[in-house]
């Protein structure tokens, strides 16, 4: 199998130059495409016509490479135009695969999103109680509200949140009824 495989291995790096227009990322996606059809085949599998499980292979990894590449550049794009500050300075996205790294921060914007609409003062003690890291009685003092008052802003505050995330992973907004009110 593996001669008839170099039968096709030009035939191969032109198609997929003529897909990428890039010879050097052509060559890395045969080589790719000749692992895994040699892969499945030490694994057992027969192959009736392996020129075009070698085009399919081949034409499949072109295809999660233009997805990578779009996703990176939407990434990147979006990252640099509409992210605002804080959530650049997050350390997880950046390391991650790009359809993660989208993702969390599609789901950092919902949640932003979602603290932006919180009523003022709820906002406030909501900030600084989670993200300044401020005990209830200092939020209180600051504010110059009661501590019970500062609770009840943080757990609005908290169910909103809640309401956001679990609507983002079911893909579908929260209802009136489901969002917080102050």
């Amino acid at each position: 199998m593996a001669i008839l495989l170099e039968h096709y291995y030009q035939e191969l790096i032109q198609f997929c130059a003529r897909l990428t227009r890039n010879r050097d990322a052509a060559a890395d996606l045969v080589q790719e495409t000749y692992a895994r059809v040699l892969s499945a085949q030490d694994k057992g599998a027969q192959f009736k016509e392996p020129r075009a499980l070698l085009y399919r292979t081949a034409r499949n990894l072109v295809i999660d490479l233009h997805r990578k590449d779009s996703t990176r550049a939407h990434y990147a794009g979006t990252a640099a135009a509409d992210t605002p500050a804080s959530v650049e300075e997050l350390p997880g996205p950046q390391c991650q695969e790009p359809e993660t790294a989208a993702m969390a921060m599609q789901a950092t914007h919902a949640m932003l999103a979602c603290i932006t609409e919180l009523p003022p003062r709820c906002r406030q003690a909501f900030i600084l109680h989670r993200f300044d890291g401020l005990p209830h009685a200092e939020v209180a003092r600051r504010m110059g509200i009661s501590k019970k008052m500062v609770e009840q802003h943080i757990r609005l505050a908290m169910l909103a949140c809640r309401n956001a995330r679990q609507a983002y992973a079911t893909d579908t907004p929260p209802s009136r009824t489901q969002r917080a009110r102050v």
